[in-house]
């Protein structure tokens, strides 16, 4: 059986902040998801996420740390537009918007609705510097996060297409319309 629904955490474990994603898969080895889920920690490695949208969910969430000019910690819901070929593949990184082109351009079918859960960085080093652990505020983030999956699984499960559950405070939504994903997204 296809998962419908696909977990994926995004970005680098010797990054700081960036190892948010795959922080929050690990906090779900102790909080599974439904069965129907499946929870994934890709870390950097873009072509295997792509090949993951393709495999035939409904829907997929990538958790990731973007930077959106909020308090460090702030967690944000992005729905992600299709890619409108403007953006070039990239088969070797893990920047979302290419991955995004890079499956679109491995795939004959539509890719399926990409959510992005996204956690405000306060450190994200630059260079060769390698710094692996989470900040305060992006460590207390990880189990919000895991609580903001935990009640929106269950509504993409519910009608994979309707709208999107409100995170609540200190959490944020995006307002219902479709946004790119950051431009400056890690990874």
């Amino acid at each position: 059986m296809t998962p419908r629904i696909l977990v994926a955490g995004v970005g680098n474990i010797f990054l700081a902040d960036d190892a948010f994603g795959p922080e929050v898969i690990r906090a779900l080895e102790h909080r599974p998801l439904p069965p129907e889920v499946r929870v994934h920690d890709y870390g950097i490695r873009g072509m295997d996420l792509a090949y993951a949208l393709l495999a035939g969910c409904h829907t997929a969430v990538l958790v990731d740390a973007a930077p959106r000019g909020h308090r460090p910690g702030t967690l944000s819901l992005i729905e992600a537009e299709p890619p409108d070929g403007t953006v070039a593949p990239e088969a070797h990184g893990m920047d979302p918007a290419k991955v995004l082109a890079l499956a679109t351009h491995l795939g004959d079918e539509p890719l399926p609705r990409v959510l992005v859960l996204a956690c405000e960085p306060q450190t994200l080093p630059s260079g060769d510097d390698l710094f692996p652990d989470l900040s305060t505020p992006v460590r207390e983030a990880v189990g919000r996060a895991v609580d903001a999956l935990h009640a929106l699984v269950p509504a993409l499960l519910a009608d994979p297409t309707g709208p999107l559950p409100a995170l609540g405070r200190p959490m944020e939504s995006e307002a219902p319309r479709p946004a790119a994903l950051p431009d400056a997204a890690p990874g």
